[in-house]
């Protein structure tokens, strides 16, 4: 029994080349896809530069009408977080909050107990459910928004019959206090409230607009936009403009540290769960065996001389010479056993397998080389591995020999 070195030529392994032509399609999915996601981003990072922001002049800004309460003689401050709009709350003071549902619910809560006794006016400009209840209590928001942006006053509030039609249309709100203004009804639902203090002197109140539109530069000229905004925002001689971000975490309580997936929306994860169960099911339509393996018939007949030539092959390519050793010595174990009067069972134990051996063969003192030969450590070199199939093949021959 003999083995042939193979050259590396004859190996199976895929060049670069190949690896390139098979997965460059996949890779090209990948930088699209990448593309795609950078254009995107930088697209919408440059449609809401500036929104609602009273130093910007881009078309979602509101630098416009902070303009023109300056020309009135009220000035107007940013503040970015808690603090600094806590501390801004009293009343000489309008706090406009430009994105209330930013907040966290702690600093809702925290904001709206600064404010609340102050005697100065707050404005929250289009807050969602649950936001505006903790920021104006008793005022709830409508699931649906108003199918118009403009729309009519209908109210008795002096400013909003001043300023007449408006963009006001978006978030349409309800609320429990009877002496409030209902103000831009939209289906009998206001878009616009101002909820007066019940507590302290009673000039201080909370105005909840459902837009911004009548804050951004390219509204302000629209309907009666100006005049409403000038009107809201500028009974106070201070303006204090608040942007909440995501990276203030003054006043978060223990509810308001959310993890990972707390943050992701709820149709990632129903996608996410959608996309792992089409999975399984795809895996388990293209499973061959649902059971045990089973043999088959070959399709074709494949000589002995070339299995063994592909199993050395592999040994080859992965300098497995020790497995290819152990195969070697096991096959010769188990042919040799029946003709020295062993069982197979015990063709695998030296103590059986030996003395039989040594017996048949009418050698003495060299049960050591036996042992070596059959049982023996792993060949170190291809070149010892050779050796090692030559000697088990002499062997067997002279065991064979009658």
């Amino acid at each position: 029994m003999t083995t042939e070195a193979t050259s590396p030529s004859t190996a199976a392994s895929p060049s670069a080349r190949q690896v390139w032509t098979r997965t460059r399609g996949i890779a090209l999915a990948l930088v699209v896809l990448l593309a795609a996601a950078v254009a995107i981003a930088t697209i919408r990072s440059d449609a809401r530069h500036g929104t609602l922001d009273p130093r910007s002049a881009d078309r979602q800004g509101s630098r416009a009408v902070a303009e023109l309460l300056a020309d009135r003689g009220v000035d107007t401050t940013v503040v970015t977080t808690l603090d600094e709009a806590r501390a801004a709350a009293d009343a000489d003071t309008t706090l406009l909050v430009a994105a209330p549902d930013l907040l966290p619910p702690g600093q809702q809560r925290a904001l709206r107990t600064a404010t609340t006794g102050a005697a100065g006016r707050t404005v929250l400009v289009a807050p969602g459910s649950p936001s505006v209840e903790r920021l104006a209590p008793g005022v709830t928001a409508d699931p649906a928004n108003s199918l118009d942006s403009t729309l009519s006053p209908d109210c008795a509030l002096p400013a909003a019959r001043r300023a007449g039609t408006a963009e006001t249309g978006g978030m349409r709100y309800t609320t429990t206090h009877l002496d409030a203004d209902e103000c831009y009804p939209s289906d009998r639902l206001a878009t616009l409230l101002r909820i007066p203090e019940t507590g302290g002197d009673g000039t201080g109140d909370t105005i909840v607009i459902g837009a911004p539109d009548i804050l951004l530069n390219d509204r302000l000229d629209k309907q009666g936009n100006a005049s409403l905004a000038l009107q809201l925002l500028g009974s106070r001689p201070h303006l204090v403009w608040y942007l909440p971000t995501l990276s203030d975490t003054a006043a978060a309580d223990e509810d308001d540290q959310r993890g990972f997936f707390d943050l992701l929306p709820s149709g990632w994860l129903w996608g996410t769960l959608q996309l792992f169960i089409a999975a399984a099911v795809a895996a388990l339509w293209r499973a061959r065996r649902l059971g045990p393996l089973v043999p088959e018939n070959l399709p074709v007949a494949i000589r002995a001389s070339e299995t063994v030539e592909g199993r050395a092959r592999l040994y080859r390519k992965a300098n497995a010479r020790d497995r290819a050793a152990t195969a070697l010595r096991s096959t010769t174990r188990i042919r040799l056993a029946p003709l020295v009067g062993v069982p197979l069972t015990q063709a695998h134990t030296p103590e059986a397998l030996l003395p039989a051996l040594s017996a048949h063969l009418h050698r003495h003192g060299d049960g050591q080389t036996l042992h070596t030969l059959l049982f023996g450590p792993p060949p170190g070199d291809d070149a010892a591995l050779v050796s090692l199939a030559d000697q088990l093949d002499a062997l067997e021959r002279e065991v064979r020999r009658p």
